[in-house]
């Protein structure tokens, strides 16, 4: 072989090995990536039942039950649709009915399963994806506390 040839050779063989390489990080990423779903989104089938997401909303009231095993099952809702959660551990101190909630988990016959519950730090906060959920349900709640009905 000539000098010239084995040089190509060793060009294309290291041209596969990152290509390679490349590919396997993509698909690394994508497993890994978390997208944030509405209760609407869910209702809507616009979900894979068995992969991650995130699942935000308000707290229904009068949907959050405890077992005696610890499961906790609550309402998510957007007020246009809810999704009834289950989660197994200790919900954090801030979660009530009515508040804003993101829960992470898998959607499994049509239940989500949380593996982790996030409720609102203070009064003010919402995370940006349940306020614009909501938003695009035409429901939002004031800064004041009042209610208001966008159309």
């Amino acid at each position: 072989m000539k000098r010239k040839h084995k040089r190509l050779t060793f060009v294309f063989i290291a041209a596969l090995l990152i290509a390679a390489a490349g590919t396997l990080m993509l698909t690394a990423f994508e497993e890994n990536i978390v997208f944030f779903r509405s209760p609407s989104d869910i209702a809507e089938n616009k979900v894979e039942e068995g992969r991650r997401i995130r699942l935000g909303g308000l707290v229904e009231d009068g949907s959050v039950q405890q077992a005696s095993d610890g499961t906790v099952t609550f309402g998510v809702t957007d007020t246009a649709h809810t999704i009834k959660v289950s989660y197994l551990g200790i919900l954090p101190d801030l979660f009530r009915e009515g508040q804003g909630v993101v829960t992470e988990g898998k959607l499994l016959n049509g239940v989500f399963i949380a593996e982790e519950v996030l409720a609102k730090h203070d009064e003010n906060y919402m995370p940006p994806e349940v306020s614009e959920a909501l938003k695009d349900a035409g429901y939002w709640q004031g800064e004041e506390g009042e209610e208001e009905t966008v159309q």
